[in-house]
């Protein structure tokens, strides 16, 4: 909300210093500025910094440009006086042609912010051209009989220049006949009018030569001659007149050179030669003397060159009759050129934005001028853009455009237009002029980076090498330039005891994620941390991205066996009446495997036995078993060797070395055990087993001792409690303490023994050990075989 307040107030005052610039033009009076003609090319013109209150440097860096309302430029700005000056020599008649004053309308423009003001220039004349006749040699017939005060007009000079340095006077040369007046005609032309002082006679003298000269105001003043004849004729009593004077014609300004314009028609009521009438131009000028053409005998004008509508619009000419008595009429034509649309508009453009900002207010793209050399309804111009496009045309004075934004820009949808705006005129056919602007759309930071997933899930194996790439993050941003450069960067974990940095480093420039050290799936199986992606732009702006990454259980964990233990002195010896039943559990090997999934599979295999088939092991629990009723030809002590595999790859295992003792009951003495078979290989090693055997039996028998002293003395008490008298035996059961070892590894059940003690024995000691089903607790039996009987779990 607040970056569109601030978008709403940059639009609110770009739109009112746009109001008070058009304001500021459209209220300033306009300055002129004056030079002679045919000034040299880079004369000074003006001190135009000054006039618009500006500095050199201040007018160079808004990019100050002068343009002309006449398409040409003839003027150009210093950009570092800060002075305007002319681009080359101006001819006024080339400019302004008869046109007093001569008036060069030019604007300035500058940008950043966008002003414009009108100036003008006036080209003021200077006497450069000296009044020509069209003819040098003029031809006047006048009869004789001519009175006293009769005037005769004569064909007018030309004069380029205008005002005091235009042609001002005729004079004739002195003679006793005639003298001449300077009148106008309807045009403010000068022209001669000969007036005669005296009667003449043919006889006396049949022809006069005068010289009439053109003088004009400048000074020093200049001027031009042309030779009078006059002949003298016989009497003419009547003089040729127009049928349809004053004529009037429209003329096509596409009509191709020797089009006929009209026929003229005079009528002389005289008979022979004084009735023939001949036609010709009088008084005329040069442009229509080139322009047109008269036939004499037949009073046909056609054209002898193009018209062009936008130069002359319409043209007046003065014709004569003339009889072959030399007498005159006289009449006019006005020919209207009639515009046709062969102009196409044109378009200038002034002042051009090549770059705009996007979320930029409402800016000024650009400043143009449009115009066409036709009039009329062939003049009219419309101007118009493309409509999908964000931006609008407004008018601001007669002919100007700006080109706006209409809304705020945004880049990722479109990074540059090509704006072409169209001018039509009105005319048929219409002419179409096209102009293509070119806006690129410059960027700011306005998108985060956006990673190409929410989250990302990364896999490693454990004891992987240092330095291993585990995967890559990704980020885009829709920004350009430094704005669209993504820097990646590990971001502080939750858990203060993850120490990431040791782990995991990143690339910053492309995202990539290395493990720094070789991971350990039984220490550390799963850990999670975010990842930033922070852009170049200024305030950057960041986002982030869940990175887990998931350690993979490799084989490096051989099996460990927790029961029985194994240590470097003698193997683990196990107990086994020979009264024991096929499927007997001697033990259970206990193991487990620090690795997961299949790589903790166990399995248990018997590799090696003295009697090889006598005991089995249970590949899936570690359970060993008789596999058939013993016999007195066994031999009494049995070593197996058991090896236990996980199921991973490569596979790894440990061995299980297991002793068996055979008993007839607990209570014989087995230390000094009979000799069987050895084998030569391990005779060494069945020595030290003994020993160890002797001393583990001696220890046994010393612990049983002490218990079954320790229950008779209970068992004792208690009978004194209830006054029983001496020492008898309860019937209820006992109740012990007892702890399940269950749980560990893969032992998952516990296992009873019943201890039997001989009636007769005064020292207590075992008779036999017999596993039975799984009790709760201690259980103290009485049987007729044994005194006491207890039962472990």
């Amino acid at each position: 909300m607040e970056k569109l307040g601030r978008i709403h107030l940059n639009r609110q005052v770009m739109a009112f210093i746009f109001m008070m610039v058009l304001v500021q033009v459209c209220s300033e009076p306009t300055i002129r500025y004056s030079i002679l003609e045919e000034t040299e090319s880079g004369s000074f013109v003006a001190h135009l910094a000054k006039d618009l209150g500006l500095g050199a440097r201040e007018l160079a860096a808004r990019s100050a440009r002068v343009l002309s309302d006449d398409y040409k430029q003839r003027l150009l700005l210093d950009p570092e006086t800060g002075d305007l000056l002319l681009r080359e020599k101006v001819d006024r008649e080339e400019v302004c042609s008869t046109v007093d004053p001569c008036v060069l309308h030019f604007q300035v423009t500058l940008e950043k912010p966008v002003q414009y003001f009108q100036r003008e220039l006036l080209i003021q004349d200077i006497n450069d051209h000296a009044p020509e006749f069209p003819d040098r040699e003029l031809l006047l017939r006048i009869p004789e009989n001519s009175q006293q005060g009769t005037q005769f007009s004569l064909n007018l000079a030309q004069d380029l220049d205008v005002g005091s340095n235009g042609l001002q006077q005729y004079t004739v040369s002195p003679n006793p006949y005639f003298h001449v007046l300077t009148q106008n005609n309807s045009k403010g032309k000068k022209y001669p009018e000969l007036v005669q002082d005296r009667g003449l006679d043919r006889e006396e003298q049949a022809e006069l030569s005068l010289t009439l000269t053109a003088l004009d105001g400048g000074s020093p003043p200049r001027s031009g001659t042309a030779l009078v004849r006059i002949l003298i004729m016989d009497i003419n009593d009547n003089a040729p007149e127009f049928v349809n004077s004053p004529y009037e014609v429209q003329v096509l300004e596409s009509s191709p050179p020797d089009s006929p314009v009209l026929t003229v028609l005079a009528r002389d009521a005289d008979a022979g030669n004084f009735g023939r009438v001949s036609y010709g131009f009088f008084q005329a000028s040069d442009e229509i003397q080139q322009t047109f053409s008269i036939n004499a005998t037949s009073g046909d004008m056609r054209l002898k060159k193009k018209l062009d509508f936008e130069r002359i619009k319409s043209y007046h000419v003065e014709i004569e009759a003339i009889d072959g008595g030399g007498l005159s009429g006289k009449g006019s034509v006005t020919i209207e050129v009639v515009d046709v649309n062969d102009n196409a508009p044109e378009l200038t453009i002034s002042s051009l934005t090549s770059s705009v900002p996007e979320n930029a207010p409402e800016t000024i793209i650009s400043i143009f001028r449009v115009g066409d050399r036709d009039s009329g309804e062939n003049g009219k111009m419309v101007c118009s853009i493309p409509e999908n496009l964000p931006f609008i045309l407004k008018s601001t004075f007669k002919n100007f455009y700006t080109l706006v934004t209409e809304s705020p820009l945004d880049r990722e949808s479109r990074a540059e237009y090509n704006i072409t705006i169209m001018v039509s005129d009105m005319g048929t056919p219409r002419l179409t002029t096209w102009h293509t602007i070119k806006v690129q759309v410059s960027d700011i930071n306005d998108n985060t980076p956006a990673f190409t997933q929410t989250s990302y899930t990364m896999f490693v194996r454990e004891n992987n090498s240092p330095a291993l790439h585990i995967g890559t993050i990704s980020a885009t941003d829709s920004d350009s330039g430094s704005n669209a450069h993504i820097t990646y960067s590990l971001l502080p974990p939750h858990d203060p005891e993850l120490a990431l940095s040791s782990l995991i480093s990143i690339n910053a420039d492309n995202g990539q994620l290395f493990a720094l050290r070789a991971l350990d799936y039984e220490a550390l199986q799963v850990f999670e941390f975010h990842v930033g992606a922070t852009d170049g732009g200024s305030p950057p702006l960041s986002s982030q991205a869940l990175v887990r990454v998931v350690v993979l259980d490799d084989n490096d964990n051989a099996p460990f066996v927790l029961y029985p233990m194994q240590n470097a002195s003698a193997p683990f010896t196990e107990l086994l009446p020979r009264a024991a039943e096929p499927g007997y559990l001697v033990t259970k090997v206990v193991a487990v495997d620090r690795d997961s999934g299949q790589n903790a599979w166990l399995s248990f295999q018997l590799l090696k036995a003295t009697e090889p088939g006598l005991f089995s092991v249970w590949a899936h629990n570690g359970e060993v078993r008789t596999t058939r009723l013993l016999s007195e030809r066994d031999v009494p002590k049995h070593r197996l060797l058991l090896v236990v595999k996980d199921n991973g790859e490569p596979q790894r295992s440990a061995s299980v070395t297991l002793q068996v003792l055979l008993v007839d009951g607990f209570s014989q003495s087995y230390l000094p055990l009979p000799e069987v078979a050895r084998d030569p290989a391990h005779e060494d090693e069945d020595v030290l087993t003994l020993y160890l055997v002797i001393a583990l039996a001696s220890v046994s028998s010393l612990f049983l001792l002490s218990v079954l002293l320790f229950v008779g003395v209970r068992l004792c008490r208690r009978a004194r409690e209830v006054s029983l008298g001496g020492c008898s035996m309860p019937g209820e059961h006992f109740p012990g303490h007892l702890v399940d070892v269950s749980g560990a590894g893969t032992l998952s059940q516990s296992y009873q023994y019943e201890v039997c003690l001989r009636g007769d024995s005064g020292t207590g000691e075992f008779k036999f050990l017999k596993p039975m089903i799984p009790n709760a607790g201690i259980e103290i039996m009485e049987s007729p075989h044994c005194r006491d009987s207890f039962v472990f779990n």
